[in-house]
């Protein structure tokens, strides 16, 4: 176990790009994830600043709001991402923290953190920055120490390319710090405890063990292949499902094409529900897309491409999904997205 628990703490170090953060792992999910982050950091009512610009910015403040923080939550269109003038146009000196979502599952954009990082620095206030990584870790580029994130958040069931059931945080310097000293009641997400036993190889609860077997395999599958590596064949997958979407005469939720996420994309329909795209993909085809959440439910769908996943891949995915939008009723020129996307692909070579 104590080998095993180094090499994962050492390639999270990686992969998150942190040479200061601390890995922390709980059985649980990014939900987990969440309330973890929260209650270590973060006294009874003190003040928190997030922007909802989806379904899941959304349910990170319900959690702080829930756990007994004060929340200041900007609604923003959900599609678009957090820019740098909503930072600096809603962060105050009594913000003690602001929440972001680095991907936002649930609407196919990124936010960029660095840029977040930059628009707080120009405020001269001091928050902590917690941010949640859930769909990006693994997927697309993010840089834990360079951008100055205190915490960051994910679960295993993502980019790690693992099945459910693993809640992953980085914690930086000032997150530790704030832990010794915060009066948020915690016993299970309690990390303190956690990093001491993991900086000697163990875990103060019953760890998930086979979970642990294969995210060490998942953190040497993308070691192996290289992060740059991996971040351009996310890029080059995402970019062939947009010109796929493009060619069946759809859009895509992103209000900005430059923020549009790379590791899965939400495309909107209008002539017939969304729903019926997913059920008679899954029913027919037994090929799992995303569902609209939210307010969005019924009015798009969602195409994962994230992971341990390759053009082969990706062009069945996009073949299955022409043929579902045809079975649900949407009128569409079957193979068009699909040859779209082959040559976008080839031009790539």
């Amino acid at each position: 176990m104590p080998s095993l628990v180094a090499e994962i703490r050492a390639g999270l170090r990686t992969i998150f790009k942190s040479e200061r953060g601390e890995p922390v792992l709980f059985p649980g999910s990014g939900t987990g994830a969440w309330e973890a982050s929260i209650v270590n950091t973060l006294n009874p009512g003190e003040r928190v600043l997030s922007f909802e610009n989806g379904h899941f910015a959304r349910l990170y403040a319900e959690a702080a709001r829930k756990l007994g923080m004060g929340v200041d939550e900007v609604k923003l269109r959900w599609g678009d991402a957090v820019t740098e003038s909503d930072v600096e146009a809603n962060l105050g000196p009594d913000h003690r923290a602001v929440l972001i979502i680095h991907n936002e599952t649930s609407t196919g954009v990124t936010t960029d953190v660095g840029a977040v990082r930059r628009a707080i620095d120009r405020t001269g206030f001091d928050p902590l920055l917690l941010v949640d990584v859930v769909s990006a870790l693994g997927s697309i580029d993010f840089r834990m120490d360079e951008w100055r994130v205190d915490v960051a958040l994910t679960g295993t069931q993502k980019g790690l390319m693992l099945p459910p059931g693993g809640a992953v945080l980085c914690v930086g310097p000032r997150a530790l710090d704030a832990a010794e000293t915060n009066r948020t009641p915690r016993y299970f997400y309690d990390w303190r405890p956690v990093i001491r036993d993991m900086q000697q190889g163990f875990f103060p609860y019953t760890p998930p063990t086979l979970l642990l077997f294969g995210l060490r395999e998942a953190i040497r599958m993308l070691l192996e292949e290289g992060l740059d590596n991996v971040f351009a064949r996310h890029a080059r997958l995402a970019q062939a499902t947009r010109e796929a979407v493009r060619a069946w005469g759809l859009k895509m939720l992103a209000g900005d094409v430059a923020r549009a996420s790379n590791s899965l994309t939400a495309v909107v329909v209008d002539a017939i529900d969304s729903g019926a795209v997913v059920k008679v993909a899954a029913d027919r085809l037994n090929l799992a897309l995303g569902v609209g959440l939210g307010q969005l439910r019924g009015r798009v769908f969602r195409i994962g491409h994230l992971g341990s996943l390759n053009e082969l891949e990706v062009l069945a995915t996009l073949a299955g999904t022409e043929l579902a939008l045809r079975y649900a009723g949407q009128p569409i020129e079957l193979g068009v997205g699909v040859a779209a996307a082959e040559r976008f692909l080839a031009a790539c070579e």
